[in-house]
Formats: structure tokens, sequence, C-alpha cells
């Protein structure tokens, strides 16, 4: 497990990986800064598909004094046995969904964690209000987190919320965790955000 020292460490450092993985939406940015980025582009200088740069990059970050703990080489390497051992990290779900955010791909993640707080409701009240809410932002056609469900599966739960109980999503948890466990799972462990998390604590280092 993380010591507290190096929770509080890690959890300063995900804005920064966040910030290096994601790549700046065009949408955002000055006609000038819009021509840098297409310059920088077209050069390949900006480093975001270089394993080296990026490695680079995050390695700079990480080493700023933070604390005297080491950062546990043996919990980040456990994210690559399971799906289900990624999500029961708190720091690992945190980095995870910082990649998927770097890739516009996060909404089956946020899905799945809502719906775990979901089942976590203990009023009737609070269950089907929350039910409502999910609903309306990630089944229903057009939503705006809709998530990749077939059109049995939101039938099914559109009725089922009507007199919600704390299973009513599970059909649909059950197909984006399937989908991140074949898609973006994977991807993520061959990334050079993972990687070089490893390689940034594969030998002790003193924060």
């Amino acid at each position: 497990m993380l010591s507290e020292n190096s929770e509080s460490w890690l959890t300063n450092k995900i804005p920064q990986l966040q910030s290096i993985v994601a790549m700046p939406s065009l949408a955002t940015l000055t006609p000038r800064e819009s021509q840098h980025l297409n310059m920088d582009i077209d050069k390949k200088t900006l480093g975001y598909s270089s394993n080296r740069n990026l490695k680079s990059r995050l390695q700079w970050k990480f080493a700023q004094p933070a604390n005297t703990e080491e950062l546990c080489f043996e919990e980040m390497s456990q994210w690559s046995q399971s799906l289900e051992r990624l999500l029961s990290s708190k720091y690992g779900m945190k980095i995870f969904q910082a990649f998927l955010k770097s890739e516009f791909s996060d909404e089956n993640l946020e899905f799945w964690v809502v719906c775990e707080d979901y089942k976590k409701i203990k009023t009737s009240f609070r269950m089907s209000s929350r039910a409502k809410k999910i609903f309306k932002c990630y089944i229903q056609a057009e939503a705006p987190r809709e998530i990749n469900i077939d059109h049995k599966t939101r039938e099914v739960i559109r009725t089922n919320i009507k007199v919600p109980s704390a299973v009513c999503f599970d059909d649909a948890q059950r197909i984006v965790f399937g989908l991140m466990e074949k898609d973006s799972y994977p991807r993520f462990l061959k990334s050079d955000v993972y990687r070089t998390l490893l390689d940034s604590t594969s030998e002790p280092m003193r924060m």
C-alpha cells in the first residue's frame, strides 16, 4: 500500500499528469496559438508521440522536491493484473481517468463510478432522483455523456428506473466494464503514461 506521504505526493501530481497527457483543444486557442501549435505538430516537436520526450517530461515533473517517502512500485505494477485491480486503487483510477480524458473517452469510466456511488444510496427518494439523472446524462439517446449500450438494455433500464433499485443499472455497468476491459484498459497498460510511471518508480526514488 502507498504510505500517507506518498499518497499526498501522488495526489499533487495527478493534475500535472493530466496536463501532460491531454492535448490542448484547438477550440480554446487563439489564432496565433493555433498556428504555432500546427507548426509544432508538423515539425513533430511536441513530444506527445515520443516515448523519450514524454518520459523526460514526466520524470522532470516528478523530480520536484516533495517528501522523503518512496512511491511504491509494487502498487503500480499490480494495476496491470486486471481492470478490477486498477479500479480498486484510488490513485490508479485517477491516473486511468486522466489517460481516458486525454483520449476524450472517459464517459464509460465516469458512468461506472457514478453507478458505484449510486448503489450506496440508502433512501428511496434520493435513489429515484439520482436514477433519473443518471439515465438522462448517460443512458437515453443523445445524452450528453451517452455510453455505448444496445437498445434493449436501454429500454430495460428505462423501465427499471420507474421503481429504482440498487441494481437497475447493473446490465449497463457490465457492458461498459467489458468495453473498458477489452479496449481502453489494454491501451492504458501500453501507454507512455503508465510505462513512464513504472520506470520512474522501478528504482527507489527519494522525493
